[in-house]
């Protein structure tokens, strides 16, 4: 269980993040939703220690973040940032491979190389796993990135704005990956996510932010409402029950 106690974040005079506490259910998948500037990058950055808090706690199982090993840490916990830059050329196979990193420190088992062939047979990349990222399209090169953080093989998977880049094919087989990811192996994933369809499809628990604090969090039936999305995006958002999902109309 990942439980968030009072964090808040700082820079200059304004609070991104403001006195959040949140408990993070197992085996779930949990979305931050909430319009730009709310906060929800800068928590997932806490929560992983990317970036440090200026007052609060986070445990992750029980244990303050701040006392896990670095390597412990990365074994428990991964995650994906919304902009990935690698300085050195790579090919697909070989970026899977650096999420073998804390348990192989380089030198990469047959077990490990086990976890990047089917880290990639996951993400649909075997075709063109020996393709440099830098010959792929933006969609990819996010499908390979996201593929080398299920060969991390955490227990605990934070994404940032996963479906960046990705046409709805795709983005539908993420979505669908990351499902069976907790469904069938136990993962508990953390997604921060724009799209409040793909929240609604395919979350457990949504989180709502707002001006750096939690405004509302729920099971999906108790967010997904016309008044609670009102409140959340100050726009007025139709609901409608498809196929028992609950799907969100804001266009008109």
């Amino acid at each position: 269980m990942v439980e968030v106690r009072g964090i808040s974040k700082r820079y200059g005079n304004k609070y991104v993040v403001d006195q959040v506490t949140l408990n993070i259910a197992k085996g779930k998948i949990t979305s931050f939703i909430g319009p730009n500037g709310a906060g929800k990058s800068t928590v997932l950055s806490m929560m992983s220690r990317l970036i440090s808090k200026d007052a609060g706690e986070i445990l992750i199982d029980g244990k303050e973040i701040g006392e896990w090993k670095s390597n412990e840490l990365a074994k428990k916990v991964s995650i994906l940032k919304q902009s990935n830059h690698i300085n050195i050329r790579l090919t697909i196979k070989e970026l899977v491979s650096f999420g073998r990193f804390p348990y192989s420190q380089g030198n990469l088992t047959e077990e490990d190389w086990k976890h990047v062939d089917d880290a990639i047979k996951y993400m649909e990349l075997e075709d063109i796993q020996d393709k440099y990222l830098d010959q792929l399209s933006g969609g990819q090169r996010q499908r390979a990135y996201i593929a080398m953080i299920i060969a991390q093989n955490t227990e605990y998977i934070l994404l940032d704005e996963p479906l960046n880049n990705l046409d709805m094919r795709h983005s539908v087989q993420i979505m669908k990956v990351l499902r069976k990811l907790a469904d069938e192996l136990g993962k508990t994933v953390i997604i921060v996510i724009h799209d409040i369809n793909f929240a609604s499809c395919y979350s457990d628990y949504i989180v709502a932010l707002k001006d750096g604090k939690v405004i509302r969090e729920g099971p999906v039936d108790e967010i997904i409402d016309p008044a609670v999305l009102k409140g959340i995006y100050d726009l007025d958002i139709q609901v409608e029950t498809i196929n028992q999902d609950k799907i969100c109309i804001y266009f008109s």
